[in-house]
C-alpha cells in the first residue's frame, strides 16, 4: 500500500464525495475513482459504498480510515520531527490547549529551565482537541492533556495533577448567586444550550447550541447569554475579566458532582528523545507522583 492510495483514501471518506475529493487533491475523478477499486481488490473488501449523495463508509473502511490516518500521521510526524531536528537541534515542542493548567505549565517550565542541561521547551498553544492529535503528526513532541487518551495514538503518559469542573454562566443568571450546581442543572437549561466544538479535522456535532473554536469565543457567548457550559478550573480564570459596562460577564460556579479532570503528560511511545524524557521526569519530580 502506498502513501498516495492512503491519502486519496481519507480525501475521499472525508469529503463523502469522489468528485469533490479529486478537487480537493488536484486530479480528475477516474484515476481517483480507479485507484479506490484497486485498493478495495488488493484488500479483497468493498471500502466504500456508492449512493445517490455520495459514497459511505463500510466496516472495513472505518477500520482502514482510521488505520490510514495513524499511518500517514507517523509519516508527517516523521517528516516534522526530522525538519526541527535540523532547525532547531535538542528542543522540545510542547502542546496544551491555551488556558489550561496554566499554574501547573508555569511551575513545570520553571523547573525544567532550572535542570542542569535542559532542553529549550516551545509552546504550542492549541485549540479544543488538537494538543493530542499534534503529537501523532509531529507538530508537538509532548503534551499536556486530560485523561482519557486515544487509545489508538500509541501514546505514553504520567499523572501531573487534576482539575475541578466549573460551570460558565452568564453573570447575571440566578445560578450564579449559588455555591454549587450540579451536571443536571447545567443542561437542564432550556435557553442556554451547550456549545458546539468545532473539532481539528473540522467536523461540527450537531445541536442547537453556538459553535466555538477556542476559550475566548466561548466566554463571550456566555457573557451574551447565549450558552452555558462546563470546563476545568484553569480555563475559567479569564473569564470574568469579560465584562462591560452593563454588567455583562461570565459567572464561574463549582459543579458539586463532577469528578475531576487527570492531567497527564503524554508523549508517543516509540523512540522517546532525551529531551522529552528529561522534561518528563522533572514532570514527574513537580507532580510528587512516581512514574
Amino acid at each position: 500500500m502506498e502513501e498516495r492510495e492512503m491519502r486519496y483514501f481519507v480525501a475521499v471518506a472525508e469529503e463523502g464525495n469522489i468528485g469533490r475529493a479529486a478537487q480537493r487533491l488536484g486530479i480528475a475523478q477516474p484515476p481517483l475513482s480507479r485507484a479506490l477499486q484497486l485498493m478495495e481488490r488488493r484488500l479483497g473488501a468493498d471500502l466504500l459504498v456508492r449512493t445517490p449523495r455520495g459514497v459511505e463508509l463500510t466496516t472495513p473502511g472505518e477500520v482502514f480510515l482510521r488505520e490510514s490516518r495513524a499511518a500517514l500521521d507517523a509519516v508527517d510526524a516523521a517528516e516534522r520531527r526530522t525538519r526541527r531536528a535540523v532547525e532547531r537541534p535538542g528542543a522540545v515542542v510542547l502542546a496544551v490547549k491555551a488556558g489550561v493548567a496554566t499554574e501547573l505549565l508555569g511551575r513545570l517550565l520553571d523547573a525544567h529551565a532550572a535542570t542542569a542541561g535542559a532542553s529549550p521547551v516551545d509552546l504550542l498553544l492549541t485549540e479544543f482537541g488538537d494538543s493530542e492529535p499534534a503529537l501523532r503528526d509531529g507538530r508537538a513532541d509532548v503534551a499536556l492533556l486530560h485523561l482519557p487518551l486515544d487509545g489508538a495514538a500509541g501514546l505514553d503518559h504520567v499523572v501531573v495533577g487534576s482539575e475541578d469542573l466549573v460551570a460558565l454562566l452568564p453573570a447575571r443568571h440566578p445560578l450564579t448567586a449559588r455555591e454549587a450546581v450540579t451536571l443536571a442543572e447545567v443542561a437542564a437549561l432550556p435557553d442556554l444550550p451547550p456549545p458546539r466544538w468545532r473539532s481539528p479535522d473540522g467536523t461540527v456535532p450537531h445541536g442547537p447550541g453556538p459553535l466555538v473554536r477556542d476559550q475566548v469565543q466561548l466566554a463571550q457567548l456566555v457573557a451574551l447569554g447565549r450558552t452555558a457550559a462546563i470546563v476545568p478550573r484553569s480555563c475559567a480564570r479569564s473569564a470574568p475579566t469579560l465584562v462591560d459596562g452593563v454588567g455583562r460577564g461570565v459567572g464561574v460556579v463549582t459543579v458539586m458532582d463532577a469528578a475531576p479532570l487527570t492531567v497527564v503528560l503524554a508523549w508517543p511511545g516509540h523512540g522517546t528523545a532525551a529531551g522529552v524524557r528529561r522534561l518528563v521526569d522533572t514532570a514527574v519530580t513537580v507532580s510528587g507522583v512516581d512514574a
